[in-house]
């Protein structure tokens, strides 16, 4: 199968359980044998993002209110540090594969000085679901059109290595259903990864 098929969406598949189930599936094979964390957050992202355009049952009465942005942020430590970075002090999330708009290249995860849904997912080491980014305090809007995101953290042993991040043109483009299938993948995703 060619690998583009991956984001195909059977149409036996009708709910989001279903949804991200499917994708999981389609998620394995990509990540098997490859464990280079930039392949396979690219494989990743590019998945989830075409998957979800494929399938627009999964924003309800708004189908052409989709995903608009699928993608990573991952901790600057995982980074070779050049010289012009040493100087920096802040703890930084930087811009990792991702599908959508170009997006903010660093998101600060510094104690008392970060804000944003990445930076708190990443910081509380646990996922955010945004229903509304407006009402959500310290939102970066990267894209004024994104309605609602949700951010899992990913997770290796006791580190978090960064965040998996979806905005959404739908106000509460996201559930409680996504976040489960979400979580499933970040988990997928980590275990595959040498980071």
């Amino acid at each position: 199968m060619p690998h583009a098929d991956s984001s195909l969406v059977p149409e036996e598949v009708k709910t989001k359980s279903q949804f991200w189930s499917h994708v999981y599936t389609q998620l394995e094979p990509l990540l098997d044998g490859q464990r280079n964390w930039v392949s396979n957050l690219a494989n990743t992202s590019s998945l989830i993002y075409n998957a979800l355009l494929a399938f627009p049952a999964h924003f309800g009465s708004e189908p052409e209110k989709a995903v608009n942005w699928c993608g990573f942020y991952i901790d600057s430590h995982r980074f070779p540090r050049s010289g012009t970075e040493l100087h920096i002090k802040d703890e930084r999330l930087l811009l990792g594969p991702f599908c959508g708009k170009p997006a903010c290249q660093f998101i600060n995860v510094t104690p008392g000085r970060s804000r944003g849904v990445c930076a708190d997912a990443f910081m509380h080491a646990e996922t955010k679901l945004v229903a509304d980014v407006e009402s959500y305090p310290g939102h970066i809007a990267c894209d004024g059109e994104t309605k609602s995101e949700i951010v899992c953290p990913l997770i290796s042993g006791d580190q978090v290595v960064g965040v998996l991040d979806l905005d959404c043109l739908a106000m509460g483009g996201f559930d409680d259903e996504d976040r489960e299938g979400l979580e499933r993948i970040a988990a997928l995703v980590v275990k595959a990864c040498d980071w």
